[in-house]
């Protein structure tokens, strides 16, 4: 079989459908990203690989969000806010709806300034950690490593009143 095109979401999954690693899924959100021409021996071709996403909680709060502040206010249009923050609104509305990653951290950082959200939360939903901490955990990766896997379990209460206690204290 020669190289060819897969154009479309629906043809794509059937491609990718037969390629053993996805045989067993049934109906994943999918991300659409080209690749180079595949590897399996069922076809040869240039396709537009389907990433799996498990969940789109990103973009799901980023349009949430956003919609609920458009009730009030129409400066928070996909056009209007991706503008503010420097992207194409095809390129935000595709965020929202799951169909590319989330972007870079320059712009959840700007998109949490716009939406009046905390950027550590977004740059979490987004997977990503904010690099001035990971300058800080870099310094200090093996103290930092074993705070982190100590506080995993910490109840809540627990996590604050250290914060408050090394914000606070007189070192």
């Amino acid at each position: 079989m020669g190289p060819r095109a897969v154009t479309s979401r629906s043809t794509c999954i059937n491609v990718c459908r037969m390629h053993a690693t996805h045989a067993s899924e049934q109906e994943p959100t999918h991300q659409i990203a080209q690749t180079t021409k595949s590897t399996s021996p069922l076809t040869t071709c240039t396709v537009y690989y389907i990433l799996h996403t498990m969940d789109n909680a990103f973009g799901t709060f980023i349009r949430n969000r956003r919609e609920e502040l458009r009730e009030n206010d129409r400066e928070f249009s996909v056009r209007k806010v991706a503008a503010r923050i420097g992207v194409e609104p095809s390129y935000l509305s595709k965020v929202e709806r799951g169909e590319q990653p989330p972007p870079s951290e320059a712009k959840i950082v700007a998109l949490a300034e716009v939406l009046d959200e905390d950027a550590d939360i977004l740059l979490a939903m987004a997977g990503k950690v904010s690099s001035d901490l990971q300058e800080v955990i870099r310094k200090r990766p093996k103290l930092f490593a074993d705070l982190i896997r100590q506080l995993r379990t910490a109840p809540d209460r627990a996590v604050l009143r250290l914060v408050r206690e090394v914000r606070d204290g007189d070192w």
